[in-house]
């Protein structure tokens, strides 16, 4: 299943789902031969060809497919694919992500990797803040923002890597005379025939039609620009659980950083008296997945609790979302506490009024 996730998401990528023909690159063929032999041990019935697969990707939980599943792994109405665009759902980029050698995962931590070599080199720390925060609140860039970000100073070591990853809008984005932006996401919806918009989030669908946040005219847009896919996917969408929180334990009065050390993990929070959070938040759909990728906090900055928060959302949209996530946590992330961000802000809130709940937790070792 690893394998046939990582194909649709890497396809996806490159060229769309449609764009699939014979002969089919090694990595498709790889999918459909692993998915058929499957089949065949289980002695079921396989799909008789990719389009058949596909079909199975769109129209057929992965929960009801004749193979193997590791436990936890999906829900019972998990698709691959989404059934109205045939793009890959939350769970198949997670399952991709899971394989080491996901092209769309890779393309992600490239980028990121690249900001953060030419952030150091330039001994700017405040330039790598400023450069998450851009891809996570501003994944669209009209011309007039796009030069405004090109004189801002504090982003002068990664100019030349925005300029690569801000890309011409396509024209399928644009009804009439003009673009919409999701109210809830950032990003840019797609015009549905008949009406109506399409979000590229699974989050953002399930909650119902998507939010148009506002709307860019294209004679005023100058030349519209947004994000790559790949870190619309993996950085504006799980950045914007981040930035939520940084709002909202800053209004309680606490003082906040991002992505402190260079990204050494999410949110470094410092309470009055001094005492000091470190969190890492995972907007993540499969808690199994999660679960697995559970790790220690990095002991720098220094703090003196650590936790890593899932949205309160996430939580409810699946059973049993926390109990999965401990039960595939590895034994040396035993320790390592997964709350909501509800809970989380109900404990800032009650260590504020000066009753702090719990013991003292030394930083991991490094």
């Amino acid at each position: 299943m690893r394998t046939l996730a990582s194909a649709l998401t890497a396809l996806d990528a490159a060229t769309g789902l449609e764009a699939f023909t014979l002969p089919y690159a090694p990595e498709v063929q790889r999918a459909l031969d692993r998915t058929v032999l499957a089949c065949l041990e289980r002695g079921a019935e396989p799909p008789v060809s990719l389009p058949d697969l596909l079909s199975w990707c769109r129209e057929r939980p992965v929960a009801d497919w004749p193979v193997v599943l590791p436990a936890d792994a999906v829900g019972p109405g998990d698709l691959l694919l989404d059934p109205d665009s045939s793009r890959p759902t939350e769970l198949c980029h997670e399952w991709a992500e899971q394989t080491q050698d996901s092209a769309l995962a890779l393309r992600d931590r490239e980028i990121i990797r690249a900001a953060l070599r030419l952030c150091h080199e330039h001994g700017e720390e405040d330039a790598y803040t400023e450069f998450r925060r851009l891809l996570v609140t501003r994944p669209v860039l009209t011309a007039a923002e796009e030069f405004a970000v090109s004189m801002d100073h504090v982003l002068d070591p990664v100019k030349e890597l925005l300029r690569r990853i801000y890309q011409p809008v396509p024209e399928s984005y644009l009804r009439n005379d003009g673009y919409a932006v999701c109210g809830r996401c950032l990003t840019l919806l797609t015009p549905l025939h008949g009406g109506g918009w399409w979000c590229e989030r699974d989050r953002c669908r399930r909650l119902g039609p998507p939010p148009v946040g506002h709307r860019i005219l294209k004679e005023e847009a100058g030349g519209l620009l947004q994000l790559e896919r790949p870190l619309r996917q993996f950085v504006t969408g799980p950045g914007r659980a981040e930035v939520e929180l940084e709002v909202r334990l800053s209004a309680l009065g606490l003082r906040v950083r991002m992505w402190p050390a260079y990204d050494a993990y999410d949110v470094h929070v410092t309470f009055p008296d001094g005492w000091v959070w470190a969190v890492d938040v995972k907007d993540w759909a499969h808690p199994a997945f999660l679960g697995r990728a559970a790790r220690p906090v990095p002991p720098e900055p220094p703090y003196d609790e650590a936790f890593w928060v899932v949205p309160q959302a996430r939580v409810d949209d699946r059973p049993g979302y926390l109990a999965s996530y401990e039960r595939n946590r590895p034994a040396a992330a035993r320790n390592l506490p997964l709350l909501t961000d509800t809970e989380l802000i109900a404990r800032a809130r009650t260590r504020m009024r000066g009753s702090r709940p719990g013991g003292r937790q030394e930083a991991p070792d490094a």
